[in-house]
């Protein structure tokens, strides 16, 4: 071997570790986030947004931690659509002890690559649920189309996780009777039963067990290589959080509320701005978190017709029947407003009891008040002074070119030129009727009480 052979070899061992140095090789990463609570348009981005930014990152996987027991059909479907098409493994791990997948979460534990659950997990009982009519939650439909659409939603949801279930070759038996029948089994049944793949107790352990694993995206098989990798964490971001807060039923009841008191009060009291301004936003954030819950239209209507009825109070006397009827009204639109079995997606009774009671009383007192305040005489200014008594200060005399008479009086402890229809005498007790500018219209007062 000729010294410039060597010489080169040396040359190029030499570049190669320089850019070893530069540039070492990157240690495997696996994405966690976690969700906890009602699957809704916000939680379904956070989860689609973290399947893009693993694949963007190209980690070797996404964990979900979740806990939720159920919420929208629509998000969920959004959620299943982006694990289907993931070109990254989506881990969904149903933690820690004592959580459930319910309802939702089931279709999305069923729609991920690898499927894990904590001990004293449990999943199931994804049978839909309809949103804005239909009576009350448990009830049966109140009409043959409301039967209908009931079964509609019910066979739609068997199909699609059917279909994840024989895509994710999970046991499509009990995944149709979770829909049907409202199924729900622990995680040992779970495993057992072909519905999830392992059962660990940690997140740790999780990758421990996964490192191995074999995982068929649509961009062809890939083996996990989970043993070494760094876990990186993410969170919802400030705005993500804020979203997901409005979508508490407690906060969209209580935003509603407040938007009606703050219309309420502006309408009685114009040029208030305030009231207006705070109720047209408690109404604004009121419909964005209905868009984002189960509502119930006849809810609604309720808790208009109960607000409708109390503001008749004030105008027709019923003796207290329509005080009654429409807070009564108010009552069970509050309770009937989210139709769902979701035990976390409904209006407490610590927060509906308070509202009603202060909503008939700031009907029936506040705005009572404000119409009263409007009907009362005016006792101010000019238009304060009709109706007031005065005395003439001299004898009134003929306004030429016309029947008229004038003169100077006094009224309210002040000097004013008048006008009437005769020539009334030095003392003199008028009233006035009118003021037409600084000229008062009078005629002789009935009774002569002084001034």
């Amino acid at each position: 071997m000729t010294t410039y052979s060597v010489f080169h070899r040396f040359q190029i061992g030499l570049i190669l570790l320089i850019l070893c140095g530069l540039y070492p090789l990157q240690a495997a990463e696996v994405h966690r986030i976690r969700i906890d609570g009602v699957i809704n348009p916000v939680s379904a981005k956070f989860i689609t947004d973290a399947v893009a930014r693993a694949e963007k990152a190209s980690a070797e996987a996404l964990i979900i931690e979740m806990d939720t027991p159920g919420g929208l059909l629509e998000a969920t479907r959004d959620i299943v659509q982006c694990f289907l098409a993931a070109k990254v493994p989506v881990i969904v791990y149903v933690s820690p002890e004592g959580a459930r997948a319910g309802s939702a979460g089931v279709f999305i534990t069923l729609a991920a690559h690898i499927a894990a659950m904590a001990p004293g997990t449990n999943i199931g009982a994804a049978h839909p649920v309809s949103i804005g009519g239909g009576g009350l939650p448990g009830t049966a439909p109140d009409s043959a189309g409301g039967k209908v659409m009931s079964d509609k939603m019910t066979n739609d949801a068997a199909a699609l996780i059917r279909s994840i279930a024989e895509t994710r070759g999970r046991n499509v038996e009990w995944a149709e009777k979770a829909v049907r029948s409202s199924d729900a089994i622990t995680a040992r049944d779970a495993l057992g039963q072909g519905v999830i793949d392992y059962i660990v107790p940690s997140c740790d352990s999780l990758l421990s067990v996964l490192d191995g694993h074999k995982v068929i995206l649509k961009t062809g098989e890939r083996t996990l290589s989970t043993l070494q990798a760094s876990t990186v964490s993410f969170e919802m971001s400030w705005r993500e959080k804020m979203f997901d807060k409005l979508s508490d039923p407690n906060l969209a009841y209580i935003f509603m509320m407040i938007g009606i008191y703050g219309i309420l009060f502006e309408l009685y009291n114009p040029g208030a701005v305030l009231p207006g301004v705070l109720g047209g936003l408690g109404l604004l954030l009121a419909f964005f978190a209905f868009q984002t819950l189960p509502v119930n239209a006849v809810g609604i209507l309720l808790i208009v017709f109960g607000v409708i009825l109390l503001l008749l109070e004030i105008k027709i006397t019923s003796y207290g029947l329509l005080s009654v009827a429409g807070a009564l009204s108010l009552f069970l639109g509050s309770l009937m407003l989210f139709e769902t079995t979701i035990p976390t997606v409904h209006v407490s009774l610590g927060v509906i009891i308070p509202a009603v009671l202060f909503t008939v009383i700031f009907i029936l007192f506040a705005v009572a008040m404000g119409l009263k305040a409007q009907q009362r005489k005016v006792e101010t200014g000019r238009e304060g002074l009709i109706g007031m008594e005065g005395v003439v200060l001299d004898l009134f005399t003929p306004l030429t070119g016309t029947l008229f008479y004038t003169g100077n009086t006094l009224v309210n402890g002040e000097y004013w030129k008048a006008v009437g229809g005769e020539a009334f005498a030095e003392g003199s007790h008028i009233i006035v009727s009118s003021v037409d500018g600084m000229i008062l219209q009078v005629r002789k007062a009935p009774i002569s009480t002084g001034v």
